[in-house]
């Protein structure tokens, strides 16, 4: 009995691991056909390899899977010997899959010719595809380890070596295509950063209240009756008077707020009320991985 269990543990450990590469295969999917449909028809090189392979497609007629094989591989075994193997098979599998998805769908209909539509949703589709291969705890290799290099070794900032190289590679679309090609691509760009975001966040937005009033007991329990969210007291004191004054800390739904905001201001109409956005929330009540 004890064995059979231990087979069960050992075949759902594997589960994640799985599902970390299938996330990875079907992100780099998307990707790929955002890029084939999208990107390269409409000359948008919106940074990274894809965005270099588009440049020197729109120059040279190379083929841009073989481009993209020939930056990414010699990527990879620099960030193997930079960057120690950390980066491991994930990485590895998205570095040579997604080449291989361009090649596969290189002979598919462009869906729009119209530039701003192709920076729009090409934007979203590698987004979406990025996000996905994210969730997969991997990445597809590429300028992302060029800059990783440069983070370790210069002292620079991660975004900023990404933004970097990034802004490379639109301005040499802008120099090499037209400056209207380089506003596309800045376009796409953006799109990609907040696609990704959503996917990895989601839609549900929730909110997080600090509430100073001098009447904690009773806000309390009216959130917890009328409400039915908790309450959380932080330590804190005031800047003036220096006496202890603490603070409650909500988090809700953002379509719970009009009713904790109107809980609190029937109880105490002159308590200091702050709202900042929680980008995704893990626990009892919201969402669970």
């Amino acid at each position: 009995m004890k064995k059979r269990n231990r087979g069960v543990q050992k075949a759902s450990g594997k589960w994640p691991v799985v599902l970390d590469f299938v996330y990875i295969l079907v992100g780099a999917f998307f990707v790929a056909v955002a890029f084939n449909v999208f990107l390269l028809p409409n000359n948008v090189a919106s940074g990274g390899v894809s965005g270099i392979s588009t440049i020197l497609n729109g120059v040279f007629d190379w083929r841009p899977a073989y481009v993209q094989y020939a930056f990414n591989i010699p990527l990879f075994i620099a960030g193997l010997i930079f960057l120690g193997v950390q980066f491991g098979l994930k990485t590895a599998v998205g570095t040579v899959v997604l080449p291989f998805y361009v090649l596969l769908t290189e002979n598919w209909e462009p869906w729009t010719e119209d530039p701003l539509l192709g920076a729009l949703f090409g934007g979203i589709g590698v987004g979406i595809g990025l996000g996905i291969v994210f969730r997969g705890k991997a990445s597809t290799g590429g300028t992302d380890l060029a800059a990783q290099i440069i983070h370790k070794y210069s002292g620079l900032g991660l975004g900023t070596c990404v933004a970097m190289i990034d802004g490379m590679i639109v301005l040499a679309a802008a120099l090499v295509f037209e400056i209207e090609a380089g506003l596309y691509a800045l376009i796409g760009l953006y799109v990609t950063s907040k696609t990704i975001d959503l996917v990895q966040v989601g839609l549900n937005r929730s909110k997080m209240v600090h509430i100073i009033t001098n009447r904690q007991e009773e806000i309390s329990q009216a959130i917890f009756e009328e409400v039915d969210r908790g309450v959380t007291k932080l330590s804190a004191y005031g800047g003036y008077t220096d006496h202890e004054r603490p603070i409650l800390m909500c988090v809700i739904d953002q379509t719970e707020f009009t009713r904790l905001k109107n809980v609190v201001k029937k109880i105490d109409p002159k308590a200091f009320v702050i709202v900042n956005d929680a980008s995704e929330v893990l626990g009892e009540g919201f969402k669970r991985e």
